[in-house]
């Protein structure tokens, strides 16, 4: 537990924490689950931060638990019985038409979460084949099947929407 406390670990979350955030958003589509997704992941980050510091990448540590815990919760995830359906929030209409990133996030929200999480590596993280692939589990040749059938999807659905 001394790594909640050491300095290093907090100059760690200070000079990363936004990059992790932004990451979590492209993961998740969503802000307030993008903040979870890098709690828990900063939570494991910083139980292991002796180790983590001494193997040298703590970010790469930081988004392969991110990406993990994406994955496995889109796994998990079911729906739970409740006595009255709540009333559900809906975007407004026009400000989605203008604000280019609700596409952007309605486009991404189309993609398998595995997909998803390939194209965010690859485009946003901007990391090479090897390395989303050990974040991934699985091979290089993989992730370049899933990079590209992901931009295929998005090719695809944008053409469809114009």
């Amino acid at each position: 537990m001394k790594a909640f406390g050491s300095s290093d670990f907090e100059a760690y979350v200070r000079a990363h924490g936004a990059g992790l955030l932004r990451f979590g958003h492209v993961l998740t589509l969503d802000r307030p689950a993008a903040e979870d997704l890098v709690q828990e992941a900063l939570i494991r980050v910083g139980l292991a931060w002796p180790r983590v510091r001494r193997d040298g990448n703590p970010v790469g540590y930081a988004q392969r638990t991110m990406v993990n815990l994406f994955l496995n919760k889109r796994r998990r995830a079911s729906d739970v019985p409740v006595a009255a359906v709540p009333e559900t929030g809906r975007e407004d209409e026009a400000l989605t038409a203008v604000d280019s990133a609700s596409a952007i996030r309605q486009v991404l929200a189309g993609l398998p979460p595995k997909q998803r999480a390939a194209v965010a590596l690859r485009y946003f993280a901007d990391l090479p084949d090897d390395e989303i692939g050990r974040l991934l589990g699985c091979t290089p040749q993989t992730v370049r099947s899933q990079v590209s059938r992901g931009l295929a999807a998005l090719r695809q659905q944008l053409a469809e929407e114009r």
